[in-house]
């Protein structure tokens, strides 16, 4: 990969909106991002929605 296109990439990802979701993985909760920010697994939905909030919010 050329290094000029990996710094390209970092920028275009920076000025893109964050979207996050939850997605349930067996007993597990994981928040994701678009821009490809995953939080840690939880056992609460509550707590993984609270990653992704604290994720956005980090962001702005």
């Amino acid at each position: 990969m050329d290094t000029a296109c990996g710094v390209g990439n970092v920028v275009s990802v920076a000025q893109q909106e964050h979207r996050t979701t939850t997605v349930e993985q067996g007993r597990f909760c994981v928040a994701r991002c678009s821009c490809g920010w995953r939080g840690p697994a939880r056992r609460a939905r509550s707590q993984a929605r609270a990653d992704a909030d604290g994720h956005v919010s980090l962001q702005a």
